[in-house]
């Protein structure tokens, strides 16, 4: 099992937390950021940390992982690994999340949705729609990083590896824009879009 200080200990030793002024996914503003890319630089510690959300899930009888490119590309197919299910990832085309690559749902699959990380669970909540679309059943939610505190309610069991308390700030009410010191920073894969 998986406990939060060998979590927080791989954090530190990957360099997954930053610090400074970022423009996250979300459109929201803080002044830390989570890297989780880099944590997946080192396959050990991303089987390592699988192994122990997998085990969350080992009981949940799970035919798919399904995770959001890019962030969950990896973690799903990890995940999926160590459940041995299925792994699928949806990406954007002309700005929605889909399905491409023929790749598809079968109904009554039980899924499983998987993510680096979540602040707003957007993302998620998006590929959650494409699996009851195509008749899946979500069965959980597995993120290395919970940046929510636990506040998203996805309507279904949600294990984080680290649930962490990072604040964030609606863009027009950042106090790190109004004292105009540190740049913004957008560290993330995806286009910020107004």
């Amino acid at each position: 099992m998986l406990n939060k200080d060998r979590v927080i200990e791989i954090l530190k030793k990957t360099g997954v937390l930053l610090e400074g002024h970022f423009l996250l996914t979300s459109g929201r503003h803080s002044n830390q950021y989570m890297q989780c890319a880099k944590i997946l630089q080192y396959p050990n510690y991303a089987e390592e940390i699988a192994k122990g959300l997998a085990e969350e899930f080992k009981d949940d009888k799970i035919d798919i992982v399904i995770g959001p490119a890019i962030g969950g590309i990896i973690i799903a197919y990890e995940l999926a690994r160590q459940l041995n299910a299925k792994n699928l990832f949806a990406e954007r085309e002309n700005g929605k999340m889909t399905l491409r690559r023929g790749f598809s749902i079968p109904k009554g699959a039980r899924v499983l949705v998987a993510e680096d990380v979540i602040t707003t669970g957007g993302s998620v909540l998006e590929v959650i729609d494409i699996v009851k679309e195509q008749g899946g059943e979500v069965v959980g939610v597995s993120v290395l990083i919970d940046r929510s505190n636990g506040k998203i309610d996805f309507k279904t069991k949600l294990r984080a590896a680290l649930t962490a308390d990072i604040i964030s700030y609606d863009a027009n009410d950042c106090p790190i824009c109004k004292e105009r010191k540190i740049p913004l920073i957008k560290p993330g894969s995806r286009k910020f879009v107004k």
